[in-house]
């Protein structure tokens, strides 16, 4: 009898498993200068045989390429249904690079995956943020003004969701107003107060959101299900 095969590397997943990957940063969000990098997102199908090994395929992979994360599947649905802010603007991105039938079907789930847990979510991620410019402004006397702009930019979008019941992560008319904080033309005290306010306006649009309370779970368990089924052949 032959020897199973070994498995295929993480890197290997993500080269010939990928059905979704797309530019996410600065480029995605509408906020790209001469010297923004380009940052990758992406998600896999690991083989379903491979989960019956003791041996488990990996929840996510850096690389191959430089500045390049992907997640596996569940994982990044996993992570979706739990409202992570940088999940969900992922599979938001304008700036698709690679897409299958699997990856077509997980972006038309994108509806599914949104729900007003996304308030507490967005909100308790930007409150961590926050605190390490507050850190930095202590310790250097000015934040890195980069995260700033994109802390103003994540508060903006989570009101906006909040508001609509769809997500927009290009900047769109504020790209000005971010690119002066991001080149430190704007004092922190004035980003400070921008932060309050639209702190302030999530929280009202959060009370009358037409977003659902949870997501569809069911719905995603189904295309996890399906996709499954159809990799174990």
């Amino acid at each position: 009898m032959n020897p199973p095969a070994a498995p295929p590397t993480p890197e290997d997943l993500v080269r010939r498993h990928t059905v979704y990957s797309c530019v996410m940063g600065s480029r995605a969000f509408g906020l790209a200068t001469d010297g923004s990098d380009t940052d990758r997102r992406g998600v896999f199908v690991a083989p379903t045989p491979l989960y019956w090994r003791f041996e488990k395929p990996p929840t996510h992979v850096e690389g191959p390429m430089d500045e390049q994360f992907s997640w596996e599947l569940e994982r990044f649905c996993e992570l979706a249904l739990r409202a992570n802010p940088n999940i969900l603007e992922c599979l938001h991105s304008p700036l698709v690079e690679r897409i299958d039938a699997t990856g077509h079907e997980l972006v038309a789930l994108r509806d599914a995956f949104l729900s007003r847990r996304a308030h507490q979510t967005f909100v308790r991620y930007a409150a961590g943020q926050r605190r390490k410019l507050e850190a930095d402004v202590r310790q250097h006397g000015a934040p890195r003004w980069k995260h700033a702009m994109h802390l103003l930019r994540l508060l903006g979008s989570c009101r906006d969701l909040l508001r609509t019941g769809e997500l927009v992560i290009d900047a769109g008319e504020e790209r000005e107003r971010l690119l002066e904080v991001k080149r430190g033309e704007v004092v922190w005290p004035e980003v400070e107060r921008r932060m309050e306010r639209l702190e302030a306006e999530a929280d009202a649009a959060g009370a009358k959101s037409p977003l659902p309370p949870e997501p569809d779970r069911p719905r995603v368990e189904d295309f996890l299900l399906r996709v499954r089924r159809a990799s174990a052949r």
